[in-house]
């Protein structure tokens, strides 16, 4: 579902050229791809749109890896983290065998490490392994602040950091509202706005994915349109900055982890990773929340694997 809406978002957007579908049943892939391509005389330019195998990647400029294990109920997306390896190990072997030498985009869960697991198994420079992070956490954030404040969200400039799952946080030094610090208008508006609860705002954040999965069972039209704009950032190097899960190497003081911090992407993948100066508390929970993501990725033994 991600996948498809995914390039659903792609095709009205006309983000490329072509699309290729592949999944585990080329019937399913088939399907997908004729029925996206029935989009074509409702849009404003047309993208080629089929189904393929791995062995057809080599080509590609990019490719976007949704295939994932969904978590049950009462399951966090670390309690994935096998299912998902499994999973992540043939598609990115069967992958590189086709000779691919572009730029993988990650949403499978838990997002952090799998795109982590990419970097390391497909070996990879990595500015070019992008997981998707918290672009998706942070679009949620802004969308409950524009309610809040009753403006557009994209008139809301900020980020949910870290991991993609529980132990993300909201760096609310860095939260503006029209160029504006969101503290310094709660501080000069304390009547109107003594309701506001950042707290609870940031755990909204956090469940907001969790409030639409116990509902209909997966989330897929959101992260789909993160994927599609993380892609025509790529395609058309628009040096668009997004949270997305990057491998650190030294930034924010961490190394050997993939966490979710803004960073400028073009058409090399990441050009340029933006370094927020965060106050001591949000040091502290970038710091846990890396530490997480990081005993996530030893449990892999990915040593043993490549």
């Amino acid at each position: 579902m991600v996948g498809s809406s995914c390039a659903y978002s792609m095709v009205n957007q006309a983000i490329c050229d072509e699309i290729m579908m592949i999944d585990r049943s080329y019937d399913r892939a088939m399907a997908q791809a004729l029925d996206l391509s029935h989009c074509m005389d409702f849009t404003g330019t047309r993208t080629k749109v089929y189904a393929g195998t791995a062995a057809d990647c080599g080509e590609m400029d990019v490719i976007i890896i949704t295939a994932g294990a969904n978590p049950k109920q009462g399951q966090t997306r670390l309690d994935v983290l096998d299912a998902a390896a499994v999973i992540t190990e043939e598609i990115v072997n069967d992958i590189m065998a086709s000779g691919f030498d572009g730029i993988f985009v990650i949403a499978a869960n838990p997002v952090d490490i799998v795109t982590y697991m990419v970097w390391k198994m497909s070996g990879l420079p990595r500015h070019r392994v992008i997981g998707t992070g918290t672009s998706i956490d942070s679009s949620r954030l802004k969308t409950l602040l524009s309610e809040v404040f009753s403006i557009d969200p994209r008139s809301v400039n900020g980020y949910a950091l870290g991991e993609h799952g529980e132990s993300q946080f909201v760096a609310w030094s860095h939260v503006t509202i029209g160029g504006k610090p969101i503290l310094q208008i709660m501080e000069q508006h304390r009547e109107r706005f003594r309701h506001l609860d950042l707290e609870d705002i940031a755990k909204k954040t956090k469940d907001a994915g969790w409030e639409i999965f116990t509902r209909k069972g997966s989330t897929h039209f959101g992260i789909g349109s993160a994927l599609a704009y993380i892609t025509r950032s790529i395609l058309n190097d628009e040096h668009k900055i997004i949270a997305v899960s990057a491998i650190l190497d030294g930034e924010y003081g961490q190394r050997e982890v993939c966490s979710g911090v803004p960073a400028i992407i073009g058409s090399d993948g990441i050009k340029e990773l933006l370094e927020l100066n965060l106050n001591e508390e949000e040091t502290g929970k970038f710091i846990a929340s890396c530490d997480i993501v990081r005993a996530g990725i030893h449990s892999l033994n990915l040593e043993d694997r490549i």
